[in-house]
């Protein structure tokens, strides 16, 4: 494997008391250096600025926004140093990248961000990424660093995205159960697995196992794999990506097709929506069904919602008001608005910029 996106969430870094697990961090380093030498380009994905910063004294004096906003500025200034330590006594470099949500936003932010890790890549220089919790507020985060790293990996045309969490991956009941078991394979058209997931969140990150489902989904419909495991494991990545052992995880199976590099922008842009596209039931089954480059045409558009510009992603529903997809738009909403249901004219959204949700 050529290049991995590696995301090691919070309760992978952290103790029982909240505080950053110094001992399980230098071992995924170890590994994650063997895998920088046995060729592998590694873009890391890394929680734990909050914990490094945790201060109890403080917390009794804040807000939970002003606490996360205060522990990450402390703790991303720690973690980043002790990750350039324990790279440094391998020879290796790494270099810190914190984004927002909202850096993302744009194709030409989009792609400024990607070209500045290639560079890094290019030079044997070892990406570790994070949200800015001190400056993005509530509307304008990301759901949680495993949204981060779906785009990251998308964007960077990985093969593989692993997400370490505390436990072995999605089971098909509760974990705590010993009658459960471990999903080992997820395959296209089957990523549907809310049955078994529980809503809850984990002890210290924002996001739970159904953010990591529909994430892992997603990415994996854009022909990469995914594999939730266990970081808490010793030599799990080692284990994963340069031996044969059959280690217990959940793995999204990759679509056969790989998605364009503009319509992986598209998929991970559902935040930045300016608007809303809804289709009658043939154009809705055209989109949905045909394996033919079809586009949005406005013959079979019903509505036009929100206000939008030419290059501004929308979001695109059916007849029965359900969510199918999102696409770039290539006139203004105004525009739009005069060419509903006339035939022969230019699409809405086309085909190379459209992005149809699997169902």
């Amino acid at each position: 494997m050529k290049r991995v996106a590696i995301k090691i969430g919070s309760n992978v870094l952290t103790k029982a008391d909240g505080t950053l697990d110094y001992t399980r961090m230098s071992a995924l380093v170890d590994q994650i250096a063997d895998l920088h030498r046995s060729g592998v380009e590694v873009i890391l994905i890394s929680s734990g600025a909050v914990a490094a910063g945790r201060n109890k004294a403080l917390a009794d004096k804040l807000d939970a926004v002003s606490q996360r906003q205060l522990f990450s500025a402390i703790g991303q200034v720690k973690l980043i140093n002790r990750y350039f330590m324990l790279f440094r006594d391998y020879g290796i470099t790494c270099g810190q990248v914190l984004t927002t949500k909202e850096s993302l936003g744009t194709r030409g932010h989009y792609l400024n961000q990607r070209n500045c890790m290639q560079v890094m890549i290019d030079n044997q220089v070892i990406p570790i990424v994070n949200e800015n919790d001190t400056i993005s507020v509530t509307e304008l985060m990301f759901t949680d660093n495993d949204e981060l790293s779906g785009l990251l990996a998308a964007m960077m045309d990985c093969e593989a995205l692993i997400i370490l969490s505390n436990i072995d991956g999605i089971f098909d009941g509760n974990p705590a159960d010993p009658n459960s078991k471990v999903i080992r394979e997820v395959l296209p058209g089957k990523r549907d697995l809310s049955a078994y997931i529980q809503t809850g969140k984990s002890s210290f990150g924002r996001g739970g196992m159904q953010t990591k489902t529909n994430i892992a989904s997603k990415v994996a419909d854009e022909g990469i794999q995914v594999i939730i495991a266990n970081g808490k494991k010793d030599n799990i990545l080692t284990d994963l990506l340069l031996t044969d052992k059959d280690v217990v995880c959940t793995r999204f199976v990759a679509s056969a097709v790989a998605a364009s590099s503009v319509k992986k922008w598209i998929a991970h842009s559902e935040g930045f929506a300016k608007g809303e596209i809804h289709l009658d039931a043939g154009a809705s089954s055209a989109l949905a069904e045909s394996d033919l480059a079809t586009s949005v045409l406005p013959v079979g558009v019903t509505e036009i919602k929100g206000n939008f510009e030419e290059d501004d992603i929308v979001k695109i529903f059916d007849e029965k008001g359900v969510q199918i997809g999102l696409g770039k738009a290539q006139y203004s909403s105004a525009e739009a608005l005069k060419l509903i249901g006339k035939k022969g004219e230019k699409p809405i959204v086309h085909y190379d910029y459209l992005c149809i949700f699997e169902r």
